[in-house]
């Protein structure tokens, strides 16, 4: 699936996601927020004005979320973004009531409303992860000119074949007919255990991105 369809999950199935920020000294804050619309680039939500979550978000552009769904662990998909934000106002709020109905028993009178402000999630990365199949799956995406993170295991030319990897994968996701072998990064728990038991050290973790402000996320 692309992002849109991760976005259109995100709002429709998942709708109530945990928010990471951080605070004045740097420290995460964490608190629960649905999501109130989406498109093929971005997501939309809001906050009222005189909450710290306002301030944080106004202070720190940058969030973290997570959202689940299941009835138990090994029913659930998780959606996890990284991105940045930026605040629209009030010109959605009337399409967002109309979405999502309850918000009228929160906010019942437009004086009320007149505290809320929308913010977008304009540019990010995500992963999405199931582990309610066998093997488990997982996908990156990105939206909004981003670049999808890779966090992957990487097998390099050292790799002797020596097959090693393969019988401690939780997943057995490793190719050992390939050399070097090939590790199938969508069913890949990224536990390390094929690293640390890789003779030659021709496994590690590769990452693209070394700053929280970097668009590949």
């Amino acid at each position: 699936m692309g992002a849109e369809e991760y976005l259109q999950i995100l709002r429709e199935d998942i709708h109530s996601v945990i928010f990471a920020t951080a605070d004045k000294d740097g420290h995460p804050v964490t608190c629960a927020v649905d999501i109130m619309l989406s498109d093929e680039d971005s997501v939309y939500f809001l906050t009222a004005r005189g909450k710290s979550f306002y301030e944080r978000l106004c202070a720190d552009p940058f969030i973290s979320l997570t959202g689940l769904r299941g009835k138990d662990t090994m029913s659930s998909q998780s959606i996890t973004i990284r991105g940045k934000v930026r605040e629209t106002g009030g010109a959605l709020l009337p399409k967002i009531f109309k979405k999502n109905p309850y918000m009228v028993e929160i906010y019942p009178t437009e004086t009320s409303r007149s505290a809320l402000t929308v913010f977008q999630i304009y540019e990010g990365s995500g992963e999405y992860f199931d582990l309610s199949c066998r093997p488990i799956y997982r996908e990156s995406f990105s939206f909004g000119g981003a670049r999808a993170a890779a966090n992957e295991m990487d097998v390099t030319e050292e790799c002797t074949g020596c097959g090693l990897c393969l019988p401690v994968c939780p997943q057995k996701c490793i190719d050992i007919s390939a050399r070097p072998v090939k590790i199938q990064q969508e069913h890949c728990l990224h536990c390390g255990k094929c690293a640390e038991i890789c003779p030659q050290q021709a496994i590690a973790r590769r990452k693209s991105c070394h700053s929280r402000n970097d668009c590949s996320i």
